[in-house]
């Protein structure tokens, strides 16, 4: 059995407006074993397709390798734009060394709402996945309903948003498609992307997710 932890802290100062909320990074982080364009930081898995979204929406021409300068272009980013990183998993069990959700067993979940709280200027939560098991919404689900909380669903044409009153504030929660390229079969399946595809045949499941995360992260 192997043991899966997450290698990172989260990543929240007391500006932080938006809140990043995944599960864990592959298990190759944890030991540090990267590939040539893995960045030692958050979804930085050359796999990932989260940093490749917001390098398109805010031109950020970031490096994609092994590097302090990586690194730091990410934070700069996540600081001038108010944006913190919180994964929900602290840990967990696997019978086969893969970055599936579904492997996950004797799951440990982070004080998520412990680190809301803490930080009053968070006002929107971005979930990186939607409500599938052991998804990071279903784990963020499964907490606020042992802790009597409620979500409301906002009408949204564009992606699912929710929003959660906690202690008078008011924060939106927007569910995106996962950056893992294991989604892409899922979004191939959807009406929209049908629609979008047969309007231009070159466009991709990379361009689905721009739109979605254009949206959710500057709205």
């Amino acid at each position: 059995m192997f043991f899966h932890f997450h290698p990172y802290r989260p990543y929240i100062n007391n500006n932080t407006k938006t809140l990043i909320v995944g599960t864990l990074p592959p298990p190759r982080f944890c030991e540090k074993n990267f590939k040539k364009s893995d960045v030692d930081f958050c979804y930085g898995s050359k796999d990932n397709l989260l940093w490749p979204a917001l390098d398109k929406i805010f031109n950020l021409n970031l490096d994609y390798n092994n590097s302090i300068n990586a690194i730091k272009q990410r934070k700069d980013f996540l600081n001038k734009h108010y944006i913190g990183i919180c994964d929900i998993v602290e840990s967990c069990n696997r019978e086969k060394i893969d970055a599936s959700d579904l492997g996950m067993r004797n799951i440990k979940l982070r004080d998520i709402i412990g680190y809301i709280k803490n930080s009053p200027n968070i006002d929107k939560i971005i979930f990186t996945g939607k409500n599938s098991k052991n998804g990071p919404e279903y784990f963020f689900r499964k907490v606020i309903k042992e802790l009597n909380l409620q979500i409301t669903p906002i009408e949204n044409d564009n992606i699912r948003v929710h929003k959660l009153l906690l202690n008078s504030r008011v924060i939106k929660l927007y569910s995106l498609t996962s950056p893992s390229n294991a989604a892409n079969r899922s979004i191939g399946a959807t009406a929209m992307y049908k629609k979008l595809k047969l309007d231009n045949p070159k466009y991709t499941t990379f361009d689905y997710r721009v739109k979605e995360y254009t949206y959710a992260f500057t709205n």
